[in-house]
């Protein structure tokens, strides 16, 4: 049986994130199949604060906002499989393994992030992803990760 996949623009994402500006550093996510896989996207401009410093002149995204995104992309791919909008989720990262960063993203780039569940059930705490991040075809970072899904408890 086959599933369409789902999307998520970025009042859905704000609906299942914490996050706001300047950390909300996902834009958009489709292709979510379940809790399988999704990919996210972050538009990259320079009007983002962690420019002014990293670094003047030479303005290049830091690597942790990088894996950063592809955790935000893992949350909103779990946020809409599993329903959990509007409930105040948030989700803590308890471990980033295998991190390698392989190419530069600056403002102007298109920042794909293809993530996948490499452990995890739907009412389960941990989870553990994999994730890609990629300009142009061309990999800029990839680290496998995990975190911790934390909801409030439903009022009775």
């Amino acid at each position: 049986m086959s599933q369409e996949k789902q999307s998520a623009d970025i009042q859905t994402i704000q609906r299942i994130l914490p996050h706001r500006y300047p950390f909300l550093l996902v834009d958009k996510v489709t292709d979510i199949d379940g809790t399988s896989s999704a990919v996210g996207f972050k538009n990259v401009t320079m009007n983002e604060p962690h420019f002014q410093g990293h670094f003047p002149g030479t303005p290049i995204m830091p690597g942790v906002t990088i894996v950063e995104a592809m955790a935000q992309t893992a949350g909103v791919m779990l946020g809409v499989a599993l329903d959990i909008m509007d409930r105040d989720m948030l989700i803590y990262f308890m471990s980033i393994d295998n991190c390698k960063f392989r190419r530069k993203v600056v403002p102007g780039d298109v920042l794909r992030m293809d993530v996948r569940t490499l452990r995890g059930k739907a009412g389960g705490k941990i989870w553990r992803f994999g994730g890609v991040a990629t300009v142009d075809g061309e990999m800029a970072a990839e680290a496998e990760f995990m975190a911790m899904v934390d909801l409030p408890k439903e009022a009775s």
